[in-house]
């Protein structure tokens, strides 16, 4: 589980959300907004993006989400800003999040299209979490269908940061990863 952990507006403030959690229906466009994006972060980072997936809800068929497309980028080491932020910033990337404490956590969001870019650098347990659980949401449709209504039903409460409902899905979170690990 994160700490209170909010996503920064650009003069540096947690923007408050203050709402309910505006869930769509999969979209398939999604997946191609992706793509431009890894494009994109490719022409810049060059070898230095060591892998880039899809994440997040946006990244199950079928699943629910806030339409926020999730990318996990991975670099040799993400505490070492010099070697990847400049770059990204070029191409209109801003860092929002930065999180010494959790795996070298750095958090972007992009240039025109709303997205979340999570950089880990190499070897980060996280990457290995974070891929686990897409991929088993995209072959358990019990527990895709677990995870949606838990979402549904969180997403129907006012939440004064978008990081409290987040946090709020921890438990359905671990439920579910304790069962994807235990069919390894």
């Amino acid at each position: 589980m994160l700490e209170e952990v909010f996503l920064l507006n650009a003069s540096g403030h947690a923007k408050p959300h203050n709402a309910t959690i505006t869930l769509l229906e999969y979209d398939s466009r999604w997946s191609k907004l992706f793509d431009r994006e890894a494009e994109r972060i490719r022409s810049e980072l060059g070898d230095r993006a060591l892998q880039m997936e899809h994440v997040g809800s946006t990244s199950v068929p079928g699943l629910c989400a806030k339409p926020i497309i999730d990318i996990l980028l991975v670099v040799t080491d993400s505490g070492d800003e010099s070697s990847f932020a400049s770059s990204l910033e070029k191409a209109g990337y801003t860092l929002r999040i930065r999180e010494p404490e959790w795996f070298e956590h750095r958090l972007f969001k992009g240039p025109d299209t709303d997205i979340n870019l999570h950089v880990f650098s190499k070897g980060a347990s996280q990457v290995d979490r974070m891929l686990r659980f897409r991929d088993w949401l995209r072959t358990n449709n019990s527990d895709r269908d677990k995870y949606a209504r838990v979402k549904r039903n969180l997403a129907k409460r006012e939440w004064r940061h978008v990081q409290h409902y987040a946090d709020a899905k921890d438990s359905i979170v671990q439920e579910i990863m304790d069962r994807a690990n235990a069919d390894e």
